[in-house]
C-alpha cells in the first residue's frame, strides 16, 4: 500500500499534468485515513474547482480554512474558487487575506491589482501592482524561502536563505528574511546582529528598521530600540507610523508621559485608528489607570466593532465585567464568517470571560475551547516534543554533572529567578518582594532561554543542549553567569537584589545553577487543577502554546513536576517551593519564610504589595493591585463536566 508522502507526490504529479480526476481520487484517499491533512484538502479543492465542482472545492477549503487558518495558499484558492464562480467582491477579499499570511504569493496580488481596478479602488490597485512587482522581482531564491516562512517550513528556509547570503552576502533582504526566520526560531542574538549589519548596508530602507526595533524590543533591549525609533520619529516627526512606533518603545522604557503624548498626537491626525487606541489602553492599564484603559479599548470598539484585541483588552482586565448590549455585539461579531483570525480568537476568549460572569459555564466553557482550538491549529503544538525535551533535562542533568562542576560559575548573589507554570501565583510573589527595599521586580526575562537556543547549535534535529553542559569548562560557565548580569542591568534600578519571573526557565535550572550558583530559585506553585484551567483560559501574547488545550497543558503540568522532583533530588535545597494556597491562607508567614531563604530581613512593605506602585505587565496587572482574595481558587469547579480531558493528563497530580 502506498505511503502519505507517495499518494500526495502522485496526486500532485496528476495535477500539474492536468488529469484533475487522478489527483482528487489520490487526495481522497489521504483523506479517508486523515480528513485534516492539510495538504490533502488543498489538493482535492484545487481538482474540484477545475472539475467545476465549486460545492465541493468550497467544502474542501472550508475544512483546511479550519485545520490552518492562517495558511496563504488556501485563502489563494479561495479566491480563484470565487472568480470562477462569478463573485470578484469575494475573490478580492480572499486574495487580499493570502497576501497578508504570505506575501510572496505574486498570483494573488496581480489579481488584487486587476479586481481592485476593475472595482474603481485606484490607490488599492497601485499598491497591490507595486507588490506585484516587488514579489516578482526577488531572487527565485528568496521568493522560495519566503513562501516557506510564511508556511511554517522554517528549517527548510533557513537552509535555502544561508546558502543564498553566502553567494550574496550583503544581500539586505536575504538578511532581512534570516533575521525574520531567526526570530521565529528564538535565536534573536543572530537576529539583531543580522539587522544591524542590514541597517548599516541600507540605513534608509524603514522595512529594516522596523524590523530591527521589533528584535530588539524582543530582547528587551529597550533603550536602544527606542533610539532606533527615535531616528525614525526625527525623519519625519508628522508621520503616525513614527509617532506610534515611537510611543511603544517609551512605553517599553516607562516613559509612560512621552507614549501617552505621541499617542494623541497620532489620535488628532487618525481619531478612530483602532490599534493607537488599544495601545493607549495598554499603556494606562499598565500603569494602573484602569478607568482611562477601559474608555481607550471602548473607543477602539467603537472604531472598529470587529476589532478584537480591544474586546480582550477589557476582558484581561480580569476585574471588567461586560454588559448585555457588549455582549450581544460580540456574539455578532463572531458569527461573521468573514471575520479575521485573530479577530475570531480574541473574540472567542473574551466571550468566554463574559459568560463565565454571568455563569453561564456551558457556553462560556464552549467559547474558551472555540478560542484554544484556533490557537492549537496555528501553533502546532507537541505534547509528545515537550515531553521529550524534559525528560532530556533530567538525563542529562545528574548529580555527577554538577559535583564535576562544583565551584565553576559566577558569583553573583543579585539574581532572584521566580518560575513555574505562568497563572500559578508568580506575579504575586513578585509583588510581595518588588515591595522590599532591597529588591527591584523586573519583567519575564528572556536571557537564560536565549542562552539554551544558542547551546543547542544550529543542525536542525540534532539539538546539543542540554548533553553540552558535559562539555562546557569553567571559564565558559563564569563567562554565561557574567554575561547574564550584564545583558540584564538594563532593567535594574539599585537594589541589590533583583527578580527575573521567566517561568518557562523551571526547564533550565541545570542551567542556571552552572552559571549562577548563588543564584536564589522560587518555585511558584498551584493547585493543578486552578492552574491549568486558568492557563487554558488566557490568551498568551507569545509562547505557552501548551496552554492552548486541556490534555496538552494538563500533561505539560505533569511533567513539570516530575522535573521539578528531578531538581529537589540532584540539587537538594537549591529550589525553594511556594504553593499559592498557602500564601492565601497566611500571606505574613509565606513571605517571612520567603524573606529567610533570600537572607532578607522582613518589612512590613512586602504585606502591603497592592500598594506598591510600579508598572506590571503580566495579565495579572490589575489583580495583584488589590488586597489578596481567593477569587480564583476553584474557578474550575463549575465547568467540572467538561474537564474530563484535563484530569485524565494531569492522572496522579490529583492524589
Amino acid at each position: 500500500m502506498a505511503s502519505r508522502e507517495e499518494q500526495l507526490k502522485a496526486a500532485q504529479s496528476a495535477l500539474q499534468s492536468g488529469n484533475f480526476a487522478a489527483g482528487l481520487a489520490q487526495a481522497e484517499t489521504v483523506l479517508a485515513d486523515d480528513p485534516r491533512d492539510g495538504e490533502a484538502l488543498y489538493m482535492a479543492a484545487v481538482a474540484s474547482r477545475y472539475l467545476k465542482s465549486f460545492d465541493a472545492a468550497s467544502s474542501h477549503l472550508a475544512a483546511l480554512h479550519a485545520v490552518t487558518p492562517e495558511y496563504g495558499r488556501a485563502w489563494q484558492e479561495e479566491g480563484h474558487l470565487a472568480l470562477a464562480q462569478g463573485d470578484p467582491a469575494r475573490a478580492l477579499d480572499a486574495f487580499t487575506r493570502a497576501t497578508r499570511f504570505n506575501p510572496a504569493l505574486a498570483a494573488s496580488w496581480r489579481e488584487q491589482a486587476r479586481l481592485a481596478e476593475q472595482a474603481g479602488h485606484a490607490s488599492e490597485a497601485a499598491a497591490a501592482k507595486a507588490q506585484f512587482e516587488r514579489v516578482s522581482a526577488l531572487p527565485r531564491e528568496l521568493l522560495a524561502v519566503t513562501n516557506h516562512l510564511h508556511e511554517g517550513r522554517l528549517l527548510r528556509a533557513e537552509e535555502i536563505c544561508r546558502h543564498f547570503l553566502r553567494a550574496n552576502p550583503k544581500n539586505v533582504e536575504g538578511m532581512r528574511l534570516l533575521a525574520r526566520i531567526g526570530v521565529e526560531l528564538g535565536i534573536l542574538d543572530d537576529a539583531e546582529f543580522l539587522l544591524e549589519s542590514a541597517v548599516t548596508f541600507e540605513p534608509d530602507n524603514i522595512q529594516l528598521r522596523l524590523d530591527y526595533i521589533d528584535v530588539l524590543r524582543r530582547r528587551q533591549r529597550f533603550d536602544e530600540a527606542r533610539g532606533q525609533a527615535e531616528e525614525l520619529h526625527q525623519r519625519d516627526p508628522e508621520n503616525p507610523l513614527f509617532q506610534s512606533r515611537l510611543a511603544i518603545e517609551s512605553m517599553q522604557t516607562s516613559d509612560f508621559d512621552r507614549a501617552f503624548e505621541l499617542f494623541d498626537a497620532v489620535l488628532a491626525k487618525l481619531p478612530h485608528d483602532p490599534a493607537t487606541h488599544t495601545s493607549k489602553g495598554h499603556a494606562l492599564k499598565t500603569v494602573g489607570r484602569s478607568d482611562d484603559a477601559i474608555a481607550s479599548y471602548r473607543s477602539a470598539i467603537n472604531a472598529k466593532p470587529d476589532h478584537g484585541d480591544a474586546h480582550y483588552a477589557l476582558a484581561n482586565l480580569k476585574t471588567y465585567q461586560f454588559d448585555d448590549a457588549e455582549i450581544d455585539a460580540m456574539r455578532a461579531q463572531i458569527e461573521r464568517p468573514d471575520l479575521a483570525f485573530m479577530d475570531r480568537v480574541h473574540l472567542s476568549f473574551a466571550l468566554g470571560k463574559a459568560l463565565e460572569d454571568r455563569k453561564d459555564y456551558e457556553a462560556s466553557f464552549g467559547f474558551y475551547e472555540q478560542g484554544n482550538a484556533l490557537k492549537r491549529a496555528q501553533t502546532r503544538y507537541s505534547a509528545e516534543a515537550m515531553t521529550r525535551e524534559l525528560a532530556a533535562q533530567k538525563e542529562a542533568c545528574t548529580s555527577e554533572l554538577f559535583a564535576k562542576h562544583e565551584g565553576a560559575g559566577h558569583d553573583a548573589l543579585d539574581p532572584i529567578f521566580i518560575l513555574g507554570l505562568p497563572r500559578a501565583g508568580s506575579t504575586l510573589l513578585e509583588q510581595i518582594l518588588a515591595s522590599h527595599s532591597q529588591v527591584d521586580g523586573t519583567l519575564e526575562l528572556p536571557n537564560i532561554l536565549a542562552l539554551a537556543h544558542r547551546l543547542r547549535g544550529r543542525k536542525a534535529g540534532a539539538s546539543r543542549y542540554p548533553e553540552i553542559l558535559h562539555e562546557l569548562t569553567a571559564e565558559q560557565l563564569a563567562k554565561f553567569g557574567e554575561q547574564f548580569i550584564e545583558e540584564t542591568r538594563i532593567h535594574r534600578q539599585d537594589a541589590p537584589f533583583f527578580i527575573d519571573k521567566m517561568p518557562n526557565n523551571f526547564r533550565h535550572i541545570g542551567l542556571i545553577h552552572l552559571i549562577l550558583p548563588n543564584a536564589k530559585i522560587i518555585d511558584a506553585r498551584r493547585a493543578p487543577m486552578d492552574c491549568c484551567f486558568s492557563g487554558f483560559k488566557q490568551l498568551f501574547a507569545e509562547g505557552q502554546e501548551f496552554t492552548y488545550g486541556l490534555h496538552e497543558v494538563g500533561r505539560y503540568y505533569a511533567d513539570y513536576v516530575d522535573l521539578m522532583d528531578h531538581w529537589d533530588t540532584v540539587l537538594p535545597g537549591k529550589v525553594l517551593h511556594v504553593q499559592h494556597e498557602d500564601v492565601l491562607d497566611d500571606v505574613e508567614g509565606q513571605t517571612r519564610r520567603i524573606l529567610d531563604y533570600l537572607g532578607l530581613p522582613f518589612e512590613k512593605a512586602c504585606l502591603e504589595f497592592h500598594k506598591t506602585d510600579r508598572a506590571v505587565r503580566t495579565a495579572s496587572s490589575e489583580q495583584v493591585r488589590q488586597p489578596l482574595n481567593r477569587k480564583g481558587q476553584d474557578a474550575w469547579k463549575p465547568f467540572e463536566p467538561w474537564l474530563d480531558p484535563l484530569k485524565q493528563a494531569l492522572g496522579g497530580q490529583l492524589n
